[in-house]
């Protein structure tokens, strides 16, 4: 199996037995969707695959089973379930089965950009997760329950991944029956992300991880964050929701003491008032140890309330699992210190083009 298993390799594997698109589609759609194989109107995989690629079918599925398992299990009282994903080379990743039909879903081992209230940025980057890996998630989540959305905001950044998420994306979008609007790429704002994403075939939403207006403090929370200004980072968000008809989702994690300023509150409302975007504020799911505290739920109240009358589109959320411990990366943190077999470091550290 390639270092990275990705849909490309799946594709090449199904032509090298003689393939044609018709037989590529079918495999890959079943698999992506987690049913049985059939052709066109229901047809039976022998009235219409050859037999060379039936033969081959039962190792492969295994090769795409044996990409991700559910190593463990963590649901939560607000409807979410975060599950500690093992991978074939031992390492491990965390995906989040979302109320209302939704999956979060991790796109590399570890993450570059060093988000100092996260935990996963703590460890740094350890590998890229390939294509097929990222879509073995949803696989395994749609094994759980209904799945009619993904969001790539689980551990990495996936601009750091974009050809891996991208064709994962293409694969959900065009035979995975995922909405195009419902598939959520979510970055710190890299410059790849603007020329890439208007050239595929399906074009996600964007979620853009601002946290605060002023350049200096970002520079400290996202130290290894492309340094693009917030205006810049705006103006790119809005013009590709012109684009594709979908609002910019902005997400801003709220640090009580740090970005919950009513300067913050004043900035955005400058910045969005009559932007073609959302701005979600996520009150910080808080790490023993990192020194960050999530403002009271009152104050949280009253930025969404105060920038709602200034015309900014807000919706407060909450941020999923915090009863279990389950912020990004917490997961994965826990098991390496209990001792879960994880091969930190296993193969070479992949690396990540930056600004």
């Amino acid at each position: 199996m390639p270092t990275l298993m990705r849909i490309k390799h799946i594709r090449q594997q199904l032509q090298d037995l003689g393939a044609k698109p018709c037989h590529e589609q079918a495999v890959l759609r079943a698999w992506s969707l987690g049913v049985p194989l059939r052709g066109v109107n229901g047809v039976k995989p022998e009235d219409f695959m050859p037999l060379k690629i039936r033969n081959a079918l039962p190792d492969l599925m295994a090769q795409l089973d044996g990409l991700a398992r559910i190593y463990s299990t963590h649901d939560s009282d607000d409807g979410s379930t975060r599950l500690l994903v093992q991978l074939a080379d031992g390492q491990t990743v965390e995906s989040v089965l979302l109320p209302r039909d939704g999956v979060c879903v991790s796109t590399q081992v570890g993450c570059a950009v060093g988000c100092v209230f996260c935990m996963t940025g703590r460890a740094g980057l350890l590998r890229q997760l390939g294509s097929a890996e990222i879509v073995a998630q949803v696989v395994l989540a749609r094994a759980q329950r209904t799945v009619k959305k993904v969001v790539f905001m689980g551990m990495g950044e996936p601009a750091h991944n974009i050809d891996n998420v991208l064709e994962a994306i293409e694969l959900l979008g065009a035979d995975g029956s995922i909405p195009h609007k419902n598939l959520v790429f979510s970055t710190v704002g890299d410059r790849r992300v603007f020329e890439r994403l208007p050239q595929g075939k399906v074009k996600p939403a964007l979620a853009l991880s601002l946290h605060t207006t002023r350049a200096d403090l970002r520079e400290q929370l996202l130290p290894h964050a492309p340094r693009i200004s917030i205006v810049e980072l705006v103006e790119q968000g809005e013009a590709y929701a012109v684009a594709t008809g979908y609002p910019i989702q902005y997400q801003w994690t709220l640090i009580e003491g740090v970005n919950d300023t009513d300067e913050e509150v004043e900035n955005i409302a400058r910045l969005l008032t009559g932007k073609y975007a959302v701005m979600n504020l996520i009150p910080y799911n808080t790490i023993d140890g990192l020194g960050f505290k999530r403002p009271s739920w009152e104050r949280a109240a009253e930025m969404a309330r105060t920038l709602f009358l200034r015309g900014v589109l807000c919706k407060l959320r909450h941020s999923a699992g915090q009863d279990v411990d389950g912020g990004c990366g917490q997961l994965r943190a826990r098991a390496v210190s209990e001792g879960v077999r994880v091969r930190v470091g296993a193969g070479p550290k992949a690396a990540v083009s930056m600004p």
